[in-house]
């Protein structure tokens, strides 16, 4: 066996609250190998499906965990944190002054009131916008988004996050992922 196949890198946790819905649809919740089996050994969680893998002290053996629950209920926060990431989010990751849509990493903040003006770096003075409009716009007021910025709700990111699915969804992860969609008879 090659090293880089004893290695469960590939094996992250879905991480449940402890009502069994995830503690964050985008970004996925994911707890590492490592950090999972850690709170396995705390039991601050349940372990609720496994993968196949296996890994082993001379002493212990266990599957790892592929999904798991906390044994505590952590209350949801009502106002999503602001990030690059869910400025993109609530923007559709898209430039708010040409409306082209730009994968994640294409993209920049780009302050409606720039900072040299007195604006801040907030919710409401905050868009997502693609290299060349954040160029062409620089410090000026002339251009103006065509949305105009606002704080979303937690509410909102969550039904925007799904149309963005993770790029790897682990099949044990299936039941638990999107549970208030309409299930088929």
């Amino acid at each position: 066996m090659l090293a880089a196949e004893r290695v469960p890198d590939h094996c992250p946790a879905l991480v449940l609250n402890a009502d069994y819905r995830p503690l964050s649809y985008f970004p996925l919740s994911l707890w590492s190998w490592q950090d999972t089996i850690k709170a396995v050994f705390l039991d601050r969680v349940n372990i609720v499906q496994e993968y196949e893998r296996v890994v082993h002290s001379p002493s212990f053996q266990m599957k790892l965990p592929s999904v798991v629950s906390l044994k505590t209920f952590v209350k949801p926060s009502r106002h999503p944190a602001f990030t690059r990431f869910n400025v993109f989010l609530r923007d559709n990751f898209s430039c708010q002054y040409c409306s082209l849509q730009f994968a994640a990493k294409e993209l920049q903040f780009e302050h409606v009131i720039p900072r040299s003006k007195g604006g801040e770096t907030c919710w409401e003075n905050i868009v997502a916008a693609c290299q060349d409009c954040n160029a062409r716009k620089a410090d000026r007021l002339e251009m103006k988004p065509n949305r105009h910025p606002h704080k979303p709700s937690a509410w909102e990111l969550l039904a925007k996050s799904k149309a963005y699915p993770p790029r790897f969804l682990h099949q044990s992860w299936v039941d638990y992922l999107y549970w208030d969609s309409e299930l088929q008879a």
